[in-house]
Parts: C-alpha cells; sequence; structure tokens
C-alpha cells in the first residue's frame, strides 16, 4: 500500500474510471462519440446536458490518466530495471489488447448486431472483419507507444524547476490549445486512425500530459501544489464550464456556423473550442489534484486495485444494459438515469470479481 502522501492520486484514478463509464453511458443516449450501441434522446435539453459533460469530460480524464501513468512510470522502471518493466508492461497491456480485440469486443458486437438479426454467434463470427479493434483500450496501445518512448529518451535531462505560477501554467493551456488547433486542420476531432482508435485532435493533450507526469514527479510538484491554488483553478474550471461553453454555442448560433466547425478546421469555433478544452482541462487537473490532496488523502483503497478490471470491461454492461432497455418505449434520456448508474454498479462488481480469479488478477 502506498503511504498516504500519494492515497489521493488512487483516489482520483478511480473516480476517472467511473467518469468513462458515465461518459460512454451518456454517448449511447445522444452525446457526441462513438460507441457499440446508439439510442439518441429526441429531447434537446438532455442533448445539450449531455452534450457539456462529455465535452468537460474530453477536456480533462484521459489525459489526466496519462499524467498519473507517467508519474509512476519512472520510478517503477528504476525498481524493477528496464528488462523486467518492459516485460511488465507487455504482458500487462499486451494481453487486454489482445483479449479485447479477439473476444470482448466482438461478442459485444455480436449482441448488438442479434438485436435485430437473429443469427448464431458462429454464423456472426464469419463475416466479422474488425479483429484488430481496440476500441475503449486504444489508451492502453498508445500508453504502450510513450511509454516505450520515454525508456529510449529517458536519460534526456528535464532539469529541476519548482511548480509554475498560475499565469505560467495557463500559459502552457493556452499554447497547448493552439497546438491543438493546428493539428485539428488536418486531423478533425472525430477522425479516427484504425485499427488503433487512436484521434490525434487529442494527442497534443496526451503528449504534454504524458510528458509532464515524468517532470512533475522528478521534481515533486505535487508536493508543491498548495490548496488555494487548486481552489483558484476551480473557479477557473467553474468560469469555463458556466460561461465559456455556452458562450461558444451562442456565437455559433449568431454566426450562423455548422456544428461541425468545433471539430476542426480554419474557423473562430474550433480555434475557441481548442483554447476552451486545453484551459478548462488543465483546470480542472489542478484542482483535483489540489483538492483530492488536501481533503481525500486518507489510507482507504477503495476500488483502487480493481481500477483497471473496470476500464477494460465496463462497455460489456453498459452494451447489455442498454440492450436490455432497448424495446422500451420511453425517451432515451429516462434509459441513460438507469442505465448509467447500474452501469457504474455492475462494471464495479465485475471488475471485483475478476481481480480474484488466479492467473487474471496477476495481468489485471
Amino acid at each position: 500500500m502506498q503511504t498516504s502522501r500519494t492515497n489521493y492520486l488512487d483516489h482520483i484514478k478511480v473516480v476517472l474510471t467511473i467518469l468513462v463509464i458515465l461518459h460512454h453511458a451518456c454517448v449511447c443516449y445522444g452525446a457526441p462519440g462513438g460507441w457499440y450501441f446508439k439510442q439518441p434522446t429526441s429531447i434537446e435539453g438532455a442533448l445539450i446536458a449531455m452534450t457539456v459533460f462529455v465535452s468537460t469530460n474530453q477536456s480533462f480524464f484521459m489525459g489526466f490518466f496519462f499524467l498519473l501513468s507517467a508519474y509512476f512510470t519512472e520510478p517503477s522502471l528504476q525498481r524493477k530495471g528496464t528488462k523486467k518493466f518492459i516485460q511488465d508492461r507487455l504482458i500487462r497491456f499486451g494481453i487486454p489488447l489482445v483479449f479485447y480485440s479477439l473476444l470482448l469486443s466482438p461478442f459485444m458486437s455480436f449482441l448488438v448486431y442479434h438485436q435485430h438479426h437473429p443469427i448464431s454467434y458462429l454464423q456472426y463470427l464469419q463475416g466479422y472483419d474488425n479483429w484488430i479493434e481496440f476500441g475503449v483500450l486504444w489508451f492502453v496501445a498508445a500508453l504502450l507507444v510513450f511509454t516505450f518512448l520515454f525508456i529510449a529518451l529517458r536519460n534526456v535531462k528535464t532539469g529541476d524547476s519548482s511548480l509554475p505560477g498560475t499565469k505560467r501554467i495557463l500559459l502552457f493551456a493556452v499554447v497547448l490549445g493552439l497546438i491543438s488547433f493546428l493539428v485539428r486542420l488536418v486531423f478533425p476531432v472525430g477522425w479516427v486512425l484504425h485499427p488503433v482508435g487512436f484521434q490525434f485532435g487529442h494527442f497534443p493533450q496526451y503528449i504534454a500530459l504524458f510528458t509532464i507526469g515524468i517532470i512533475a514527479r522528478r521534481n515533486n510538484w505535487a508536493e508543491q501544489l498548495q490548496y488555494n491554488t487548486a481552489k483558484n483553478f476551480r473557479r477557473i474550471a467553474w468560469l469555463m464550464v458556466i460561461i465559456g461553453f455556452p458562450t461558444m454555442f451562442v456565437l455559433r448560433i449568431i454566426s450562423h456556423s455548422p456544428i461541425e466547425n468545433f471539430s476542426g478546421g480554419w474557423n473562430m469555433l474550433s480555434f475557441m473550442y481548442s483554447i476552451w478544452e486545453q484551459v478548462t482541462g488543465v483546470s480542472i487537473i489542478i484542482a483535483m489534484t489540489g483538492i483530492f490532496k488536501y481533503k481525500w488523502n486518507g489510507p482507504s483503497t477503495l476500488l483502487s486495485r480493481e481500477a483497471f478490471a473496470i476500464y477494460i470491461f465496463h462497455p460489456l454492461p453498459l452494451v447489455v444494459l442498454s440492450l436490455l432497455l432497448a424495446n422500451w418505449h420511453v425517451d432515451s434520456s429516462l434509459k441513460l438515469l438507469i442505465v448509467a448508474p447500474l452501469g457504474v454498479i455492475s462494471a464495479i462488481l465485475l471488475g471485483k470479481i475478476l481481480v480474484k480469479i488466479p492467473g487474471v488478477n496477476k495481468i489485471i
């Protein structure tokens, strides 16, 4: 068990994992994004609420995962040695990737297909051609790539520095937003590199935050973060969500711009959204880190052991639950209120079971 100094990072990881489940539940019922089964709501207010939720989530939660992973990468490498570290990573990441692509993803796709085409699983597999689709495990594939790049470049000196102040952090977020805007001229949000599932429009943040995770560990930035700083960034995040997000949509309506402009291209909405996303995401990350550090840093290991298993398998209960309610003649927003909490509970229970299975618990 980690000391109390870093227990809060485990708690953050658990919260992020739950947000992933809720995120995909919202995508299922109308929020932007791809998913195995979609049944969008027809209620505009519900669609707006889901869009705000997933957009805010997207601004920080996967980038935060990369940052946390990087934060623990170098100490693990030093403790295990390069050969053992690489072997462990290939087992811990490689086996789930193979399992998900060859077994779990085809089965979930079959469940959705079988909803309207009652054929056997073997018949379905005969025409199945997406054997190397990582689905939600694109994150694991990217983390594997980032980890190998770090091993190759680990001797590059990052220098000693204290935690940057608020202005420098915000400047970093704005510059990251500008880079994201430029990348999205070529790779707009929603463009996916198949079969690995990488969305390059979000990768500037992922690369930057993985790098920041390494630098933060080397310079002990987490210990330097003050509670007042975290609260200041919490205020900034709230302003970006409550004022910044609606402002962008009002401007879209006034300018009669297509909503696709948010995804990328040489236009004002893409520029504004790119900046909004990074300032919001960085602010939430700083706020969560500091607030959890000072307010939720007890020794509890609630779900921290099961978090990886929950992440890998959470699509299964979500797909099953959404299909069970597919023919219920109510608006999808009501289904979301049922599927989201039940999906979280089911994924947690499934994760708890899996980590107790001999052999499996050595991987996840």
